[in-house]
């Protein structure tokens, strides 16, 4: 009895009501630092996972790095045909080997000789008059023309002077000359190639040519 009274008198005594109260506050006042204390404490290690350190070195790029282009490459269109080469394939030739000084090939070339159909001697003479010829053409004496009674027009017949043995090619383009004993009537230029103006007539030997 005597202590359950001592206890009770100690609560309803002012010194234990303030001790009690004093022990009260510190005891909340303890809690709710502990709690501040715990929530601001950081997650330990076991908890978050902190991402590998990366370590870069030169050593690991590629020894040989091919920069690429910023463009983007085109894609040719499905409906787009390919492209063809135009070029023309190269001759032959061109894989032959190549010499510094090539010789070049010899080239026929066709004979420029003429075929004689007649011939025979006559005397010829010259005319420088201006006129119309048979065939229609304006009289030239200085072309390498003459007359000739049958022959065809633009027959070629080579005139030549046994005396001097000069020759002259004329063409046929007229008609003439109506003396005896002349065949040829020349122009004024082709009778001069092969005798003088002066004799006026000569004897000649003529070769209708093809």
């Amino acid at each position: 009895m005597v202590g359950r009274h001592s206890r009770t008198g100690f609560f309803r005594s002012p010194v234990g009501i303030v001790s009690s109260a004093a022990v009260g506050v510190a005891l909340a006042v303890g809690g709710t630092v502990g709690a501040v204390h715990l929530a601001a404490q950081p997650a330990s290690v076991a908890d978050v996972a902190e991402p590998a350190a990366t370590t870069w070195s030169p050593e690991a790029l590629p020894s040989t790095v091919t920069p690429s282009s910023s463009a983007p490459t085109p894609s040719p269109s499905a409906g787009s045909a390919s492209p063809t080469s135009s070029r023309a394939s190269q001759p032959a030739s061109r894989s032959k080997a190549r010499t510094a000084s090539p010789t070049p090939s010899a080239t026929a070339q066709k004979s420029a000789t003429p075929t004689v159909v007649s011939s025979g001697t006559c005397g010829a003479s010259f005319y420088d008059e201006g006129q119309m010829t048979a065939n229609g053409e304006t009289f030239d004496p200085d072309a390498l023309t003459a007359a000739h009674k049958t022959l065809p027009f633009d027959t070629r017949v080579r005139v030549t002077n046994p005396a001097t043995g000069k020759s002259v090619t004329v063409r046929i383009n007229d008609r003439g000359p109506y003396i005896d004993g002349r065949c040829l009537d020349l122009s004024r230029a082709a009778f001069a190639d092969i005798a003088s103006l002066s004799q006026g007539e000569v004897t000649v030997k003529y070769e209708v040519l093809k």
